[in-house]
């Protein structure tokens, strides 16, 4: 019910922060969900049931490692895996921080290497340093630094 709330009753586009959650959500009739967190390669077989059985399961990769899991694990009928890269832009718990000298090479991989097994979606983060935070302005610059960091990064 709250998920219905959330997406306006669409059952689209909502984000999950586990598989449970996401076999969930999908068993209750939503079709596009986002794995909110860096691919759990070693979970991988279900993330490619999902994506299989979804209109869209969108996951995030943080590595090159793990773009070449999902290259090692097309997907069947014409389905490509739906990829975000995940930036860290200061919350230091997942992601390729958008200034490490491998984070570009590495968004021009996942859109430029294999364009019949994966599509980049777009570049992900979360402000999960913004708990921490005492009041709103604490809050508005961290949005506003995270922002910047993200501009830059796809400006480059």
């Amino acid at each position: 019910e709250g998920g219905a709330l959330a997406t306006g009753g669409t059952r689209r586009g909502i984000a999950v922060s586990t598989l449970a959650e996401a076999r969930f959500f999908a068993d209750g009739g939503f079709d596009d969900i986002l794995l909110a967190y860096p691919l759990p390669t070693g979970r991988l077989e279900e993330c490619a049931e999902l994506a299989q059985r979804l209109e869209a399961f969108q996951v995030l990769l943080d590595s090159p490692g793990a773009l070449q899991c999902l290259r090692q694990r097309p997907l069947a009928g014409g389905k490509r895996w739906l990829v975000w890269l995940k930036l860290d832009c200061g919350n230091g718990r997942a992601g390729v921080r958008p200034t490490d000298p491998g984070a570009l090479p590495l968004a021009r991989a996942i859109a430029e290497e294999a364009p019949e097994e994966v599509t980049l979606v777009g570049v992900y983060a979360h402000c999960g340093n913004t708990y921490g935070c005492s009041g709103v302005p604490a809050i508005q610059a961290i949005a506003r630094a995270t922002t910047a960091a993200v501009l830059d990064f796809v400006a480059a």
